[in-house]
């Protein structure tokens, strides 16, 4: 399993999933214009989930065998899960750890991109092997 992350596909899963991520990050900052951060990041999440599987049916797992709709409820599944993870690292780093360590200069935009990037692998594993198989 470890051997996958290795792999030519992991690293364009890399790839798309930055320019996913880029877009999640910059639209959590738009978002926080609007409406308080917990919000905010829930919404850019989807920003981001969006183009991830795009950018992933096209580029990375493209010789899967599920259907589009099989593939985009599978998709949802993992970034449920994904979510959940990338909430609660940003929430819990901004609100508690961050502060906790006397950091005070951009505390949410640290702590939102520790959070982008917490769930890549197990995203990666439950894409590779539930969404795209």
């Amino acid at each position: 399993m470890i051997s996958a992350f290795g792999s030519r596909q992991f690293l364009i899963f890399m790839l798309t999933g930055g320019v996913a991520a880029g877009g999640n990050f910059g639209s959590r900052i738009l978002f926080s214009q609007w409406m308080g951060y917990s919000a905010a990041i829930v919404l850019a999440y989807l920003v981001g989930m969006t183009m991830a599987f795009i950018l992933a049916r096209l580029f990375v797992f493209k010789d899967g065998s599920r259907s589009l709709h099989q593939s985009a409820m599978y998709f949802v599944l993992v970034n449920a899960v994904a979510v959940v993870q990338t909430w609660a690292v940003s929430v819990g780093l901004a609100h508690f750890l961050l502060p906790a360590m006397g950091v005070t200069r951009f505390v949410h935009e640290i702590a939102h991109a520790v959070g982008v990037v917490v769930p890549v692998f197990t995203s990666y594993l439950g894409h590779k092997h539930l969404s795209f198989r």
